[in-house]
């Protein structure tokens, strides 16, 4: 499998836990907020890491690494993700995969093998304002439904999380989310930052003030609700 980035020490990808963030190419979305826009588009003028860089680097961080954040693009459009993941936890790390949720069935695989040990989950918007949110026009969101249902079930923890934007998230989308994911685990609000380097231009993050707002609506539905990045 292809890794077009590392991360080698984060803190924060994978809360609680010392990572290093691997980055996936590709993905199924196209939302204008992204700031992965290179991975997203599968750009040409991406390299690969070479697999055996990656896993000296691995190798070498035992004992200071205590787990790897497997991220992208989108990482469960590859097929052969479960045999990175089989290789990562045979070193003896944990894992937490990001992914969007549109493949349940990877999903599933991975969490019925042990190949994972955290997901967070990307809920984009509402379910009435997915299309908009993610730059498909009408747009299924059966996928993402199975995918939020399977995390809801407790099958493994898991949070949620949804990057605020001004243009595309309301008062009514929060309170629709919030009906959607009612008594999971945990869920994120997190603050938008313009890297420069988005799919889209114009967009803007939500004031804390708002954000604080939303904070307090979304609590009646998931207790554990934070804001990251405020």
């Amino acid at each position: 499998m292809e890794i077009f980035g590392i991360e080698k020490l984060s803190l924060v990808d994978y809360d609680g836990y010392v990572a290093a963030t691997l980055f996936t190419a590709s993905c199924n979305y196209r939302c204008g907020f992204c700031h992965n826009s290179p991975l997203v588009l599968g750009s040409k003028s991406l390299t690969p890491i070479p697999t055996d860089e990656i896993f000296e680097y691995l190798t070498k961080r035992k004992g200071i690494l205590d787990g790897v954040c497997i991220s992208g693009g989108e990482p469960t459009l590859h097929d052969d993700l479960p045999k990175l993941c089989q290789k990562i936890k045979a070193l003896g790390y944990r894992i937490k995969l990001d992914t969007n949720g549109t493949n349940p069935t990877m999903l599933r695989m991975l969490i019925d093998n042990k190949l994972i040990d955290y997901v967070a989950m990307d809920i984009k918007n509402s379910l009435p304002s997915y299309g908009k949110t993610v730059g498909i026009d009408c747009y299924d969101t059966a996928n993402v439904q199975r995918s939020a249902r399977l995390l809801l079930s407790d099958v493994i923890s898991y949070e949620f999380r949804t990057t605020l934007i001004k243009e595309y998230h309301t008062k009514q989308d929060m309170t629709l989310i919030g009906e959607w994911i009612a008594g999971a685990e945990k869920y994120a609000l997190q603050r938008f930052k313009d890297t420069g380097s988005c799919l889209s231009s114009g967009l803007s993050e939500v004031d804390p003030t708002t954000a604080r707002q939303y904070l307090d609506l979304i609590r009646e539905y998931v207790p554990n609700t934070i804001l990251r990045g405020y």
